[in-house]
């Protein structure tokens, strides 16, 4: 006999009905009947509150609205296969399907946590590049230094770029940034802004007890995964109920402005461009730059990532209620 599942709600008419026919199917076509109701499940309730009533039998499902004539049809293809497929391979792989297994379930548990698992990550992401001066300012370099060393892997680390924590300024920019009431990185160092071999000790230096001691990532970088975060911290707070932004928009806003400040920078000073003009982005820019970028990139590929958690929170939920309620009995 086929296992009917019916996902109602309380105060539905075309479940009522639906209920109903399917009484009037059972001697057409017997079945087990098993009532799930959506409003006891938060991502049942999310996924079938405005579609239902809602068949499922065997791979069959039915969305209202329907008629009993189709209610008919579906009940009768469902038996069919049934019989085609014996009946006892569909009723062990219905078991199988009801009981789940540990990866099923380990999917399950992402699904659930998943943002906050992410938010977290980048958080401590976003957050060692601060801890690596706060280490250097409590005469710790043995712990800072790796900390320094792991970033570098993935920034430039330049100090008239970055960020300075327990010193004079929080910046010490380029002169050439134009950036007034700040010393130079040149005049708080003596280190030359310019050639290859100055860039590389720029990137070298951390800083002392007067200069302060650099964050272990530039601002772009920490703008970028800081938006990351805060659009993941938004996200969360809305229940992940915003839709991914439209591709045009990522573009416009996000990646536009930081790839314009970031590359008419970078050829301005390679040498042999004589004919582009000179320029040194300043702290503000290259925040806002980067803040823009993270966050719409968070909020183009965050809710593109719910998509797929939401669908596994469903399948996990939408078996256990139907193993819940089919405690099969004959539709009477």
């Amino acid at each position: 006999m086929i296992t009917v599942t019916l996902y109602t709600k309380k105060g539905c008419s075309l479940c009522t009905k639906a209920l109903r026919d399917l009484k009037a199917l059972q001697e057409k076509v017997p079945h087990n009947l098993g009532i799930v109701d959506i409003e006891q499940d938060v991502d049942l309730k999310a996924r079938y509150g405005d579609r239902v009533p809602v068949i499922q039998v065997g791979p069959y499902t039915l969305e209202a609205p329907f008629d009993r004539k189709q209610l008919h049809m579906t009940l009768a293809a469902a038996r069919d296969r049934q019989m085609h497929m014996g009946r006892a391979g569909i009723d062990a792989r219905e078991k199988r399907n009801l009981s789940g297994g540990f990866v099923e379930r380990a999917a399950h548990w992402l699904s659930k946590r998943y943002l906050a698992l992410l938010n977290l990550l980048l958080f401590l992401y976003v957050g060692l590049p601060f801890l690596a001066p706060v280490l250097m300012n409590a005469g710790l370099p043995q712990l800072a230094r790796p900390i320094y060393t792991m970033y570098g892997a993935v920034c430039h680390q330049l100090a008239f770029r970055s960020w300075f924590l327990f010193g004079e300024q929080s910046v010490y920019p380029r002169a050439s940034a134009g950036l007034e009431g700040y010393q130079s990185f040149e005049q708080a160092t003596g280190i030359e802004e310019e050639g290859a071999a100055s860039l590389l000790d720029a990137r070298n230096f951390i800083g002392n007890e007067q200069v302060g001691y650099k964050v272990a990532f530039c601002q772009r970088d920490v703008a970028i995964y800081g938006g990351m975060l805060v659009f993941g911290l938004f996200y969360a707070a809305t229940n992940r109920r915003l839709r991914s932004l439209h591709w045009m928009l990522w573009i416009l806003i996000g990646i536009l402005p930081v790839a314009l400040d970031g590359f008419s920078q970078l050829f301005s000073q390679i040498p042999g461009l004589d004919f582009i003009p000179y320029r040194e982005s300043i702290p503000l820019l290259r925040t806002l730059t980067g803040f823009l970028f993270g966050f719409t990139t968070a909020w183009f590929g965050f809710p593109l990532l719910e998509d797929p958690m939401a669908d596994a929170r469903v399948a996990v939920a939408t078996r256990k209620a139907r193993s819940a309620a089919q405690v099969p009995k004959k539709v009477t």
